[in-house]
């Protein structure tokens, strides 16, 4: 048996290579979990100006079809937009 309290190789296999990981995962380096932090900082800066950027296209583009459309209103035959 095992911390569990009851015991099948499925569950001892999960428990002794989780317990494993986490051993090794104390063992490393604590550099790594900083790198990550910078990663994700960097993730949400590029999401950031990824996200302003289809703004202001999105707004212009809304905003020249209201002049396409307001032209197209407007028009007649002796002027152009």
């Amino acid at each position: 048996m095992n911390k569990l309290g009851f015991s099948h190789p499925a569950v001892d296999f999960l428990v002794t290579f989780l317990q494993g990981r986490l051993e090794r995962a104390r063992s490393e380096d604590s550099d790594r979990g900083v790198s990550a932090v910078e990663w994700v900082i960097i993730s949400a800066v590029v999401v950031a100006i990824v996200g302003a950027v289809a703004w202001i296209i999105n707004d212009a583009l809304k905003s020249g079809a209201t002049k396409v459309g307001n032209c197209i209103k407007g028009a007649s035959a002796s002027k152009t937009c």
